[in-house]
């Protein structure tokens, strides 16, 4: 067992600070390096002459890789040791995001982003799961997570103006700062994570069968999601890929239940309140980033702005990255987990609703209350699904748990720009009009509403008649290996 480094009391201690400002660093990481390369591929698509295709594949890429390999990676934190799985595969991140500053053709830069969507899949849940093993669940959990999660927000809201600004540089800077940052990041984590990893059951043998199947089933999943946004791929090719997907899944369940050591515990399943935290995670994911991608169409594509302009516009979303560490805790104690979820959810749907009426001479004032509510919906639903889906959960799986949150997050957030995009595509047609292609528009924007209501609805079904800080979310006891 880790033994928790915070003191007695709520308040945290300077060893423990340290440790979560490194793991902070690292989420910091991961977002501000997606949300940079998403505002430099113009600039890559013209330096490189890159087709569409290509293009869309350097962003793909990452979401393969990280979709595909987050379940083993998450399993290899509890197995293999969580300090040693975040040191070893920042450093495999440090090395191909070197790669993709350096890429000279379309190919080298898409294998860079897949091998670091990798990386990022392994270090994100053992990140996690070293911060759920080193502070006693309660309060000073609760607030290291609300903290954590509040800044994995700011690294993507900051990170597209950051981007704006490094690629009117040079696009490779959006490779070179993060080799620079995960540097400063590996040095400090050497010293200030504790070397407490305890791997548990290795002498039951690892998985192998498991994690193949398992692997193969969310690439092609991912995969799958991906090219709904791509006209040219057809629906055939997708309904293929869907059902080998499906199969893959299938055949993991069944080597599931044979295992002796299975990589994946399927008892776990069975907890309702983690199934209903991964599903909000899941739908909520899909659609704020769904709305962010179509924020930024409308600004850029329609109303001509540049896309740093789009950045700022944006920029008042981070917000959470202030409230989530210091309101939302206040919430959860008040209020519980499920009810702050729910208001968040609720206030997303506000959100979209508010940007459905868009039009071509909107002022920045009109979208503003859109951005601002958004804000706060991210500070009170993302930081309290993340103690949702770890709470309760036997320390010996917390790596898994941390998993099976991000691959719900992931796949929603492929899911919601895939939906938003076909619907986007399917409306416009062959374009002709801002008038047609707001139309379009407008019908995209209800993709992102509909997910944040069935998320709102979900996790509402959690809900009790009592209070408590993690009511109806929270599992009244522990997820074990014995809870089969």
């Amino acid at each position: 067992m880790s033994t928790p480094l915070s003191p007695p009391s709520d308040r945290m201690g300077g060893r423990a600070w340290g440790m979560l400002l490194v793991l902070c660093g690292a989420i910091f990481l991961e977002g501000i390096d997606v949300a940079m390369l998403n505002v430099a591929l113009p600039s890559i698509r013209s330096d490189l002459d890159l087709t569409t295709g290509s293009l869309s594949w350097v962003m793909s890429s990452y979401v393969l890789g990280y979709g595909g390999f987050m379940l083993l990676g998450g399993r290899a934190a509890d197995l293999l040791g969580r300090r040693r799985m975040f040191l070893v595969w920042l450093g495999v991140f440090i090395l191909f995001s070197g790669l993709g500053g350096f890429a000279t053709e379309g190919w080298i830069l898409i294998v860079a982003r897949f091998v670091t969507g990798v990386a990022a899949a392994f270090m994100a849940p053992a990140g996690l799961s070293i911060i759920t093993t080193n502070f006693a669940e309660g309060p000073r959990r609760n607030r290291a997570l609300l903290v954590y999660a509040g800044t994995a927000a700011a690294g993507f809201s900051l990170g597209l103006v950051v981007g704006g600004l490094l690629a009117e540089i040079s696009w490779r800077w959006v490779f070179f700062a993060p080799v620079i940052m995960a540097s400063v990041i590996l040095a400090a984590a050497l010293l200030l994570i504790p070397d407490g990893d305890h791997p548990h059951r290795h002498a039951r043998g690892f998985d192998l069968a498991g994690a193949v199947t398992v692997t193969g089933a969310m690439m092609v999943l991912v995969f799958a999601v991906v090219s709904l946004e791509d006209p040219a791929a057809g629906w055939g090719w997708t309904a293929g890929a869907l059902a080998a997907g499906v199969a893959l899944l299938a055949a993991f369940v069944a080597i599931e239940r044979r295992s002796a050591s299975p990589l994946v515990r399927l008892g776990i399943l069975r907890s309702g309140p983690l199934v209903r935290a991964n599903l909000g995670a899941l739908l909520f994911g899909g659609s704020f980033f769904g709305f962010q991608f179509l924020v930024v169409l409308y600004l850029q594509e329609l109303r001509g702005w540049s896309s740093l302009q789009a950045a700022l516009a944006l920029l008042v979303v981070s917000i959470d990255a202030v409230l989530a560490p210091t309101l939302t805790p206040r919430l959860v104690n008040r209020f519980g987990n499920v009810r702050v979820i729910f208001g968040g959810l609720c206030l997303a749907a506000v959100a979209y609703a508010l940007f459905l009426p868009v039009g071509l001479d909107w002022t920045y004032a009109a979208m503003f209350p859109s951005m601002v509510i958004l804000g706060l919906a991210f500070s009170l639903a993302y930081g309290p699904l993340t103690i949702a889906a770890t709470d309760g959960v036997a320390e010996e799986e917390q790596g898994l748990a941390g998993g099976l949150l991000y691959t719900s997050f992931q796949f929603g957030s492929a899911l919601g720009l895939s939906a938003v995009t076909a619907v986007n595509v399917a409306a416009t047609g062959s374009g002709g009009s801002l008038l047609t292609e707001l139309d379009g528009f407008r019908a995209a924007l209800v993709i992102p509403l509909a997910m944040a209501v069935v998320a709102a609805a979900v996790v509402a079904s959690g809900l009790r008649g009592r209070g408590g800080a993690g009511a109806g979310l929270r599992h009244e006891t522990p997820v074990t290996a014995e809870s089969r």
